[in-house]
């Protein structure tokens, strides 16, 4: 499956060290206002190379428009595609796992569901192709912007550090920043938490029963490389609370679209799978890298046991980079869902 979405649905293509990667995002409304320059910005914040504890591959992730988008930068109403080329490919750095099995990749699975892999980088199971759902959600943004909804995202927890109130931003990362430097120096890696929160969403996003707002956001998280957890409002502590503590009473608020909001909002922005005008919130969770810098044991593709040598270029911490992608992938579930609701978009030039 390489595509998301419903009534916007994103198409990727491309392997980590092949000529290029990119997309075609069809559904797009005409005569939104898409710059660029904003598209560049996003892909930037996930470009590799940039400091410690991420990939050093070194790539300029410069997106090239091959369609849908005028001269003076209004979307045409038609499928808008783009490619992102690959400058600094290394194949070689996997020349010898060809036939080996990094635990916790995808090289098995891939190998037995497939009969054949692309070695290097890990071909499309590759973090690589995240970038391609930032330069999407940057377009889609660009609406929710017009809209009055932010998306907002950050590291919450690296290793053993946990921000105290994982909703609310940290302003000290020097802890985080002590738990990378360890990693480093022992030639490890350490899993790690974005948290998220979308903001200004209207009353009514969500289509119960199989698609609810949550679940649509879980299928999104949940297809970011390497996460393995997501949870949303009060989440996993739900198990530890009584109703009476944890119930958002109602209450009439002039100031708010229909009337009335909540005093609380322990449900995290969503009831009933369907969004209820509160700040909706949410976690990633993400594994440790499971290439080190370090001897592995493993064994080959006929099941010979040897040992896997460090090689390539990786992140120590993969949450460090996936901010811009949790947040990629909110905004085109909410883009997503906002044209599931037929509701006229504030961003369409008359």
């Amino acid at each position: 499956m390489n595509t998301f979405g419903r009534y916007l649905r994103l198409t990727t293509f491309g392997e980590s060290h092949g000529p290029a990667i990119g997309g075609i995002l069809d559904g797009m409304p005409s005569r939104i206002p898409i710059s660029v320059d904003r598209i560049q910005q996003e892909l930037d914040r996930r470009r590799p190379g940039k400091s410690k504890g991420v990939s050093q591959r070194r790539e300029s992730d410069r997106i090239q428009i091959l369609s849908g988008i005028s001269s003076d930068g209004l979307t045409l109403g038609t499928p808008i595609g783009f490619m992102i080329p690959n400058h600094d490919s290394r194949q070689s750095d996997y020349s010898d796992i060809s036939r080996v099995f990094r635990p916790c990749h995808a090289d098995f699975t891939w190998q037995k569901k497939y009969g054949i892999r692309e070695a290097a980088g890990g071909g499309r199971a590759s973090a690589r192709e995240t970038a391609n759902w930032v330069a999407g959600g940057a377009m889609v943004r660009q609406i929710l912007d017009a809209e009055g909804i932010s998306v907002e995202g950050w590291v919450s927890g690296t290793g053993s550090w946990m921000s105290q109130d994982i909703y609310e931003k940290p302003t000290d990362f020097g802890e985080m920043d002590s738990e990378i430097e360890r990693a480093i120096q022992s030639r490890d890696s350490i899993g790690g938490r974005v948290s998220c929160i979308i903001r200004g969403c209207p009353i009514g996003l969500g289509e119960p029963v199989f698609d609810k707002l949550h679940s649509r956001l879980a299928e999104a998280m949940m297809s970011i490389n390497a996460a393995k957890a997501f949870e949303y409002g009060i989440g996993s502590d739900a198990c530890r609370k009584s109703g009476s503590s944890v119930a958002d009473i109602f209450v009439a608020d002039p100031c708010k679209k229909g009337g009335i909001t909540t005093l609380t909002n322990f449900s995290g922005g969503i009831q009933g799978g369907v969004s209820n005008g509160q700040d909706i919130y949410f976690s990633v969770v993400f594994k440790p890298v499971p290439t080190l810098m370090r001897p592995v044991p493993t064994v080959d593709i006929d099941g010979n046991p040897c040992i896997l040598q460090p090689r390539g270029r990786h992140d120590v911490c993969v949450a460090l980079r996936a901010v811009p992608v949790v947040e990629a992938m909110s905004c085109l579930v909410i883009g997503d869902m906002l044209l599931a609701s037929q509701r006229p978009l504030k961003a369409r030039m008359p």
